[in-house]
């Protein structure tokens, strides 16, 4: 399959406009955890925006121009989740447009920060308001609008060039990628773009082909799409999908399927995507790319082709999605677990490797191999397996006593082996057994002991 379009970037281009599109199409491996459905990726964030929306945002602002209301040195207003707000402000800022974007206040501060720095007013409202309150970020532009001479509003939501440039460009793109061979396309709606303008194209090239649309939990499109009823909107925090209304430039009669998924879900597959296939993503694409890979497997099929979507680009989520505080705050992440093979290499690669003893070694052995290596404790271990263990302080206190043990064997004055743990035990069950009596544990891994864990060890992991 060829995935390359030959002549990109083989020529100087005019503007960065003209980068816009024919983003590459990248095979899954890891992430499809041995389905055998292949699953390929549409990386959008490769356009120069960063996102799928450069492809409407220079569309919209040439629509405009063309029926005559957007004039020289006029303003261009949008509600946006921030990319589009980003595909607008690179198009005009090439053309003299001045920009007024208004956001939800649940957008990454990136985003705020990205608008800004191509020249845009950005104007925050509140998430937690319904589609036709006033303070709405809907409603917000369309009032800029109004109050402001020579602005035209984008309106992604109900603007037919929105699909219809999806249908000129990402369809026909995919068909020729996959050589016609794409059986599933995957995606999610926010304007539901997208989904609408490349499925339709693609179902008018292949009979059967199905389109599959995966939704955050508490949108309401996957209900509606279901039930036929609008129901009520609830909070997530996957950005830039999803709705609590139903736009015009969501055609559902294209869709076969919708999915809903949780923000865990999403931000997980998210993460694994960046750090199994190197492809730094956004939550949207996390959640895409679960809806993908779930389908892979049901699907079951090798000469099946499911094609998915990677809307932007993972640098816009950095305080978010790519912030652990952040995901443990809004309890979208399990704080990592640490074991006991953790504990160990928490030490450092300065701490010795376990030093042991065995039954027939002099106390004088034992003696030299704690101030030599440093150590408080020893096991002693007999043909790999712990017969008993000996402290530093009873041994020299012993020592003192009677000078003539230096020369007895450690079986002679040895204590009871320290308890033994395995790799996979967690920090809570090593603590429990580290006890005025008893000050360390031994770590079995592979069924070898591979280091010590003592009181110290545990006291300096608990204070940082």
């Amino acid at each position: 399959m060829n995935d390359r379009t030959p002549a990109r970037n083989a020529r100087p281009y005019d503007s960065v406009l003209e980068t816009i599109g024919w983003t590459p199409l990248i095979r899954l491996h890891r992430v499809t955890d041995g389905a055998r459905t292949p699953v390929l990726a549409k990386a959008e964030f490769f356009n120069p925006g960063g996102s799928v929306k450069d492809r409407i945002g220079l569309a919209m602002i040439e629509a405009a121009e063309k029926d005559g209301r957007l004039k020289p040195g006029g303003v261009v207003v949008e509600g946006t989740s921030g990319n589009t707000g980003v595909g607008l402000a690179i198009a005009a800022a090439l053309k003299g447009y001045r920009c007024i974007f208004t956001m939800p206040d649940k957008m990454s501060q990136e985003k705020v920060r990205l608008l800004k720095a191509f020249g845009a007013d950005v104007i925050i409202t509140p998430t937690a308001v319904p589609p036709d309150h006033p303070d709405n970020y809907i409603q917000t532009a369309k009032r800029i609008v109004r109050n402001t001479p020579g602005a035209i509003l984008a309106d992604q939501f109900y603007n037919d060039v929105n699909p219809e440039v999806h249908y000129a460009s990402t369809g026909p793109e995919l068909w020729e990628q996959t050589e016609g061979r794409i059986t599933h396309f995957v995606g999610a709606a926010g304007t539901g773009g997208t989904l609408s303008g490349t499925g339709k194209f693609l179902k008018e090239r292949r009979t059967g082909l199905r389109v599959v649309a995966g939704d955050p939990a508490g949108s309401i499109f996957a209900g509606y799409f279901e039930t036929g009823q609008k129901g009520e909107g609830a909070p997530y925090k996957v950005e830039g999908i999803g709705n609590d209304k139903l736009p015009s430039t969501l055609w559902l009669d294209v869709i076969d399927e919708f999915h809903t998924v949780s923000d865990r879900d999403a931000f997980r597959m998210a993460r694994r995507l960046t750090r199994e296939e190197g492809l730094f993503v956004g939550g949207s694409a996390g959640l895409i790319v679960h809806v993908a890979v779930e389908l892979a497997h049901r699907l079951d099929d090798p000469d099946a082709l499911i094609v998915c979507v990677l809307p932007d680009t993972g640098e816009r989520y950095l305080s978010k999605l790519y912030n652990e505080e952040w995901l443990e705050e809004n309890q979208l992440i399990e704080p990592e677990r640490l074991d006991a093979t953790g504990l160990l290499r928490s030490k450092g690669a300065a701490t010795p490797r376990l030093i042991v003893a065995e039954p027939h070694h002099t106390v004088r052995d034992a003696l030299a191999l704690i101030t030599g290596h440093d150590v408080a404790q020893l096991p002693v271990l007999q043909d790999g397996e712990p017969v008993g263990s000996v402290s530093e302080p009873t041994l020299m206190a012993r020592v003192i006593e009677n000078p003539a043990l230096l020369d007895a064997a450690i079986r002679d004055v040895m204590d009871p082996p320290f308890p033994t743990v395995d790799g996979e035990a967690g920090v809570e069950a090593v603590a429990r057994l580290l006890t005025r009596q008893n000050p360390a544990v031994v770590v079995r891994e592979n069924g070898a002991m591979t280091g010590i864990i003592t009181r110290y060890d545990m006291v300096r992991q608990l204070t940082g």
